[in-house]
C-alpha cells in the first residue's frame, strides 16, 4: 500500500492505521507474540488478525460500516481489545466510555456519541433502563447473557464471521481519519469527546515521542481502555511490531509475580500505584524482574527509591488526552519535580490568562501545538464551544500551570482550577501532595481548598493510610511544618480508608470539595498547633 501524500511529517497508512497495521504485521511476523494474558494465554500476530477480523465481521453483519461510532462500555481484556481493533478495521470510530458512568452522565455520554450499537459488559447493561438511550438500537453483551435490557441484546460470542464474509472498505482508511473518541474523565462536570485521529494516537507515545520504547518490549497494560494510558499503549506497541502483557487491574500484589510470568519489560505507574509499590516490604526479589524501564506520572521525589531499589529506569512525561506528550524526561531525572523537557516536533508556550508569555521562571498555563498534521485532538465532537475555547489563537490550552527553568526543564505546579489562594499566596494542591505522601505512613492523599472565614481559602487535605498502619493528623502536621513552607500547611485533616476515584486512578476533588468540613475532619487551630511565619534575616 502506497500512502498518496508526500508530506515527510506524516507517516505511511500501513505505519499508523490500525487496520493496515495488523495486517502487515501478520504477513511480515506471523508468530510474533503481540498479547500475553494473566492466565497464560497468548496471541500472535496471525491469530490477533484473525480473532479481529472474525469479530469484524460480525459487527458488519450488525450494520456498522465505515465512519461509524461504535460505543464501547467495557474496562479492558481481551474482548475489549478484540471491540477495539475490530471497529478500527472496519474503518469506524471507537467510542469508550467509563465503566463508573450511570444516571445523567451516562445519558450525555450516549447522546453526544451518535452511536447506534453499543459493546458492554453484561453488568453494566441494566443500568440503561434508567436513562434515555438516545440513537442506540441494540448491545452486545460481553461476559455471558444480560440479566435485563431495555434494548434488543446478544452475546459477545455471537459476534463471529469469516474472512470471506469481510466487506470491502469504501475508502482507503487514512492517518488523519478519526479513530476515536475518548470522553474525558468527568471529574469537575460532563465529559467532552475527544475526537483523535489514528496519528494523534500514533504521535502520542509512538516511536518518534518515547523513543527508548522499542518493539523488543512488551508493555505492561493495567490502564482502561477508556482512558488513553490503556488504549494508547496498545495501539502504539502495535505500531512498533512490540507486545503487551494484560493485567486486568493493577494490583499490588500482583504486580512483581505478573512482571515476572509475562516477561514484561516497560509499565506505566499512575498516581498512587509507584507509591504502592515502595510502600510493600522490601524484599530479596526486588531485582529479581524482567522490567526495564518505567514512567513514574506524576514524578515525585520517591522516583530515586523506585530506580535504586527496583533497579529500572525510571522517565517521566506530561500528557492529556488531547495531546500527544509535549514533555518528556531523560531516565532517571534529577531535578526534582520535572516532567521533562519539550520533545521534538511540538511548541510550547507558558502565558498568563491573556495568552501572554509570562517570564523565564513564572508560573503560566501551558499551551501547546504540534509541527505534524493531525498530531494532536481534532476538537471535541459536537462541542464547538469548548473547542474554540481550547484552541483559541491557534495554541491548544491545557488548563495545567508550570514554570520553566534556565535549563529547559518543566515543572508542573497545578491545574489551574485546582490551585489554593491561601492569605494572598498561591498554593500548588500537587506540592503539598508530594509532601504528604512522603510522610510514611500516608499511602495517598489529595489537597484542596476549602472556604475560610478569613475569606481565601483554607488548606484541606484529605488521606488514606497504608494498610495496617494508622495517621496520627497531629504527628503529620509536625512532619509537615519541618518540610513546607509555613502557608502550605494544612488546616484541616480528613482520613478515608480510600479516597472517591475514577476508574482510571484520577481522584475525585469534586466530590471532597463538595463535603469540604465533615464531621469526621481534625482542624489544626482547634488542636492548638501553631504554625510561624518563617523570619526573613537580616
Amino acid at each position: 500500500m502506497t500512502a498518496v501524500h508526500q508530506d515527510p511529517r506524516v507517516p505511511a497508512r500501513e505505519d499508523c492505521v490500525v487496520r493496515y497495521l495488523i495486517d502487515k504485521w501478520a504477513e511480515e511476523t506471523p508468530d510474533t507474540v503481540y498479547a500475553v494474558f494473566e492466565n497464560g494465554d497468548t496471541w500472535t500476530y496471525k491469530e490477533l488478525r484473525d480473532e479481529v477480523i472474525s469479530v469484524a465481521v460480525g459487527l458488519a453483519q450488525r450494520g456498522v460500516c465505515q465512519g461509524d461510532h461504535v460505543a464501547v462500555w467495557l474496562f479492558g481484556g481481551r474482548e475489549g481489545i478484540l471491540t477495539f481493533f475490530a471497529i478500527n478495521y472496519l474503518g469506524a470510530v471507537f467510542v469508550p466510555f467509563n465503566t463508573a458512568y450511570k444516571g445523567g452522565l451516562l445519558e450525555h455520554v450516549l447522546k453526544n456519541s451518535d452511536a447506534k450499537l453499543l459493546v458492554s459488559h453484561r453488568d453494566l447493561v441494566p443500568r440503561l433502563a434508567d436513562v434515555d438511550t438516545a440513537e442506540l438500537s441494540a448491545v452486545i453483551a460481553v461476559g455471558g447473557e444480560a440479566e435485563s435490557s431495555p434494548l434488543p441484546c446478544e452475546s459477545f460470542e455471537q459476534l463471529r464471521g469469516k474472512e470471506s464474509e469481510l466487506p470491502q472498505l469504501q475508502n482507503p482508511i487514512e492517518p488523519w481519519d478519526n479513530q476515536s473518541i475518548i470522553y474525558t474523565s468527568g471529574t469537575t462536570g460532563p465529559s467532552k469527546g475527544v475526537l483523535s485521529s489514528y496519528l494523534h494516537l500514533f504521535t502520542n507515545a509512538g516511536p518518534e515521542t518515547w523513543h527508548f520504547v522499542t518493539g523488543e518490549d512488551r508493555f505492561l497494560i493495567n490502564m482502561p481502555l477508556f482512558h488513553i494510558g490503556g488504549m494508547g499503549i496498545i495501539s502504539v506497541m502495535l505500531a512498533r511490531g512490540g507486545s503487551i502483557a494484560v493485567m486486568e487491574n493493577f494490583d499490588t500484589e500482583r504486580f512483581w509475580p505478573f512482571v515476572r510470568e509475562t516477561k514484561t519489560s516497560a509499565a506505566f505507574l499512575l498516581g498512587v500505584m509507584a507509591t504502592f509499590l515502595l510502600k510493600q516490604q522490601p524484599s530479596p526479589d526486588d531485582r529479581d524482574h524482567s522490567l526495564r524501564l518505567a514512567f513514574m506520572v506524576p514524578m515525585t521525589e520517591a522516583a530515586g527509591d523506585l530506580h535504586t531499589r527496583f533497579g529500572i529506569d525510571i522517565y517521566t512525561i506530561f500528557n492529556m488526552t488531547e495531546i500527544s506528550s509535549p514533555i518528556v524526561s531523560d531516565p532517571n531525572p534529577t531535578s526534582r519535580g520535572t516532567c521533562g523537557k519539550k520533545r521534538a516536533g511540538v511548541d510550547v508556550r507558558l502565558v498568563d490568562e491573556n495568552d501572554c508569555e509570562v517570564p523565564l521562571g513564572e508560573i503560566g498555563e501551558m499551551l501547546v501545538r504540534t509541527d505534524r498534521p493531525w498530531g494532536m485532538n481534532s476538537g471535541y465532537y459536537k462541542n464547538p464551544k469548548a473547542t474554540a475555547e481550547a484552541w483559541r489563537n491557534g495554541w491548544f490550552h491545557t488548563g495545567d500551570c508550570f514554570r520553566l527553568d534556565e535549563e529547559g526543564y518543566y515543572y508542573f505546579v497545578d491545574r489551574r482550577k485546582d490551585a489554593i489562594r491561601r492569605r494572598g499566596e498561591n498554593i500548588s494542591s500537587f506540592e503539598v501532595e508530594a509532601e504528604v505522601v512522603a510522610y510514611p505512613q500516608v499511602r495517598e492523599a489529595a489537597a484542596y481548598g476549602v472556604p475560610s472565614e478569613l475569606s481565601e481559602d483554607d488548606v484541606m487535605i484529605c488521606v488514606a493510610p497504608v494498610e495496617g498502619r494508622s495517621i496520627d493528623p497531629a504527628d503529620l502536621t509536625q512532619f509537615l511544618i519541618e518540610r513546607m513552607a509555613y502557608f502550605m500547611v494544612p488546616r484541616y485533616i480528613r482520613i478515608m480508608d480510600e479516597l472517591p476515584k475514577t476508574p482510571s486512578a484520577k481522584v475525585l476533588k469534586h466530590i471532597l470539595r463538595k463535603q469540604a468540613i465533615t464531621i469526621d475532619t481534625w482542624d489544626r487551630e482547634k488542636a492548638g498547633i501553631k504554625v510561624k511565619r518563617e523570619a526573613l534575616s537580616s
